[in-house]
């Protein structure tokens, strides 16, 4: 089964020219006519900067975003996105990027959604005293392709400078921070439009969307039968111990939970004794 969505209006739930990236994979991959919510003001839901808090999860936000494009547009079909900064959940010491992409299709009651978690970003913070910390911060998170934000502490909610991608406009700002308060508190810009490394995480995660989106469940025939679980214990080829590497992968349909294993989802039937705890603990 093909062109499930082809030829429909999709409307991209967006304010930070998210567009740039989606629209080109969104029309190839879906054969959709691809239209943005002007009007839109996703920064109701929450900001990165803090004005507005956050208050639900990121997918129900990116829920909250596609309902809202769609009333405002009329289109009964939409894709919003959502990103979230932090420690990596594994590797603490690492920032990491986490980005969801939801497709609710009204016509068909479906909500398919793709998450993507990335070390890819530039996401950093700090005080500075000097403009030396503060170039040398800069230098580090790749301005002024990257944007900057500057406050006067790092929980000021008043007067936050943002998309500041001129370098005399960045230090003009801090020079008052500097004569003001003698500090000032620098951080990066995460909007897609101000953060290039964002934006290819937003690419990525499009990337695994459309590929959910292309394939269709045997049982109901709809889009979003995808891998949702790995099952480990693909055997090690030298003494056919269990590896950590997935002997199977478990695909379940996002819309009538129909489920199907498929063994040696990597083309291999054992694993390479390198990787063996027991050939090479």
């Amino acid at each position: 089964m093909t062109g499930f969505f082809e030829g429909r209006q999709l409307v991209i739930a967006s304010m930070h020219q998210k567009e740039q990236v989606l629209q080109p994979l969104l029309e190839a991959g879906l054969k959709v006519n691809v239209a943005v919510a002007d009007g839109l003001n996703t920064d109701l839901l929450g900001t990165f900067t803090g004005e507005v808090a956050r208050i639900a999860d990121p997918l129900i936000t990116a829920r909250k975003k596609c309902e809202l494009a769609m009333d405002l547009t009329g289109s009964d079909l939409a894709i919003a996105s959502e990103g979230s900064f932090g420690a990596h959940p594994a590797t603490f010491f690492l920032p990491a990027n986490e980005e969801w992409l939801l497709l609710i299709d009204r016509k068909h009651q479906l909500e398919i959604h793709a998450r993507h978690l990335s070390t890819a970003t530039n996401f950093a913070g700090q005080e500075f005293s000097s403009l030396e910390e503060l170039e040398a911060f800069a230098s580090k998170v790749e301005f002024p392709s990257h944007g900057l934000i500057l406050r006067r502490s790092k929980d000021e909610l008043e007067g936050v400078l943002k998309g500041i991608t001129d370098p005399d406009q960045l230090r003009t700002a801090a020079i008052q921070l500097l004569e003001i308060q003698g500090a000032g508190y620098v951080e990066t810009d995460m909007r897609a439009m101000f953060n290039p490394s964002r934006m290819q995480v937003i690419q990525e995660t499009a990337q695994l969307l459309i590929q959910k989106l292309n394939s269709y469940c045997p049982s109901c025939q709809l889009p979003g039968f995808a891998v949702t679980a790995a099952e480990p214990g693909l055997p090690c080829g030298l003494c056919g111990t269990p590896s950590s590497a997935a002997l199977a992968h478990l695909l379940v349909c996002s819309h009538c939970q129909h489920e199907e294993k498929v063994l040696f989802p990597h083309g291999k039937k054992t694993e390479d004794p390198q990787y063996c705890q027991v050939c090479n603990p």
